[in-house]
């Protein structure tokens, strides 16, 4: 096929512009050739880059915004200590604390999420009871529970056994139980359960809540996504949680989705490999 000078000239015009950083309109494809594949091809290398600088940015954006809170609180308080406008009593101290812990929570899921995006997650993976896992998140959450006026349960055929990590099993299951009774409103109920399905095992994390509107459940495993955009972060958590659940799943070799109906609830649903 003969190659048009043009749209050579164009593709190279395009490369470097992309190279120096710059944001490219689609180059022109004409005809069925391999430069016009070629182009096809760099136009979505191209599509793919934006997207990825524009999740980065909004990234950066986001932990700006979940740290600037917390760390400005923290030196308003110790600025009115030093300036003798409040004393460095025990309840100064406990909402200086409040705030360190947030801190500490958003850099600990921030460097979780970026050992998962390196591929560099370790596992210890061993045979785990998942009824016995279930009930230590019982255990864990319950009283958070009983205080929001919310039913807890968990349910599992003792016999299931999973071949996974049993701290990152739990990590997996606290944090979807957390989310689950933060949109559980008082009279409510969340349920955890296991089922068996050919090979896998299904642990599902149902709530009765107020549930996600349908245009919004492909973002829920987003970083920094929040359903209530309004929801404070002192009860929102970091907005890491979900995409930190996602991580671990895949890191197991499991897959992790979700269902909801607005009004009725939401259930989270991960498969992981049974032992056999």
């Amino acid at each position: 096929a003969r190659i048009n000078p043009a749209v050579c000239a164009r593709l190279t015009a395009a490369a470097q512009h992309l190279s120096g950083g710059s944001d490219i309109p689609p180059v022109p494809v004409r005809g069925q050739d391999e430069i016009a594949g070629l182009t096809r091809a760099f136009n979505t290398m191209a599509a793919n880059r934006a997207q990825l600088e524009q999740a980065r940015k909004a990234m950066v954006s986001d932990v700006a915004h979940e740290l600037r809170t917390p760390l400005s609180n923290i030196r308003g308080w110790l600025e009115a200590a030093e300036d003798g406008v409040s004393d460095l009593d025990p309840a100064l101290i406990t909402l200086l604390l409040k705030e360190a812990l947030v801190l500490q929570h958003v850099v600990d899921d921030l460097q979780d999420l970026a050992v998962a995006d390196a591929g560099s997650l370790r596992l210890t993976v061993e045979p785990v009871p998942v009824a016995s896992a279930l009930e230590q998140v019982r255990a864990a959450h319950e009283v958070r529970a009983a205080q929001a006026g919310v039913t807890l349960t968990v349910s599992a055929d003792p016999s299931l056994v999973v071949r996974a990590d049993a701290l990152r099993l739990r990590q997996i299951l606290d944090n979807l139980v957390a989310n689950a009774l933060r949109y559980v409103p008082s009279g409510g109920s969340v349920s955890v359960s296991a089922v068996e399905d050919g090979s896998d095992v299904v642990i599902a994390v149902a709530d009765t809540g107020a549930g996600i509107a349908e245009e919004d459940l492909p973002h829920v495993f987003d970083r920094f996504w929040r359903a209530d955009k309004s929801r404070a972060r002192s009860t929102g958590g970091s907005g890491l949680g979900l995409a930190i659940v996602r991580k671990l799943v895949e890191a197991h070799g499991g897959s992790v989705g979700v269902t909801s109906t607005t009004g009725q609830g939401t259930t989270f649903a991960l498969r992981l490999q049974e032992l056999s």
